[in-house]
């Protein structure tokens, strides 16, 4: 499968949710990852066209300068507490719309803005859907973590049956950093048959910001496949 294929996959299944689901005077999260650059160019396409009167809250810094660039209406979670609809992407997705998130680093704030959004959709192509999570997503659950107390977080993950690993920069020495000040440990449980059930596990250990693992959030799932066409996947 050509990378080129993929690209039309997703940018197919960002732009039929765009067409399905974004309204006038609507309040819109929007995500990250290269998905969603698609969804954000068809927004604003639309935006042009006709002045749909959006208001956009970013997710991540990427998010943020796609809201600029594209001449959107930039708007903050202080200003607007609830949000009509969130289209975002993922790194893998269940059989019951259960996600893998945070590949690029922007876990927490993507959870925050998906969890006060009426209506959270995620864009994403065939490569990311699994029967359970962990099949296809090999690199981990992406958890985010207070700096100081990443040492101990990773000895609790080892007994819990993870294999973690700190996420390092790539263009700088040292660990990444996320845009909330925190560092990412990834964590290899391999295929994982009960997420709620883990999710618990992980969350109470204390400097876990919170997890990579988004559970009973999404409502739809647009899927571009090798063919071009797009499946819709719904709980």
């Amino acid at each position: 499968m050509s990378e080129k294929l993929i690209e039309l996959g997703k940018k197919a299944a960002a732009e039929k949710a765009v067409e399905e689901n974004v309204k006038p005077n609507m309040i819109l999260g929007i995500g990250s990852g290269s998905t969603v650059v698609y969804a954000v160019n068809k927004i604003a396409e639309m935006n042009k066209e006709k002045d749909l009167n959006l208001k956009c809250i970013p997710t991540s810094y990427q998010s943020y300068k796609l809201i600029i660039e594209n001449g959107l209406n930039l708007v903050s979670l202080d200003q607007f507490p609830v949000i009509d609809l969130d289209i975002d992407g993922a790194d893998e997705i269940d059989k019951n719309l259960n996600l893998i998130k945070g590949g690029g680093g922007c876990l927490v704030q993507e959870k925050i803005v998906a969890s006060n959004s009426k209506k959270f959709i995620i864009i994403a192509d065939f490569r990311k859907v699994s029967k359970n999570l962990g099949e296809n997503w090999k690199k981990g659950v992406p958890i985010e973590v207070i700096p100081m107390a990443h040492v101990p977080i990773t000895r609790k993950l080892q007994k819990l049956g993870g294999k973690p690993v700190l996420r390092m920069a790539q263009s700088k020495s040292g660990p990444l950093i996320t845009d909330n000040g925190n560092f990412i440990i990834d964590v290899d449980f391999g295929i994982i048959n009960n997420p709620s059930e883990l999710n618990d596990k992980i969350l109470p250990i204390p400097g876990v910001v919170d997890t990579g693992l988004f559970l009973n959030m999404a409502f739809k799932a647009y899927i571009g496949q090798e063919d071009g066409k797009i499946v819709i996947l719904k709980k």
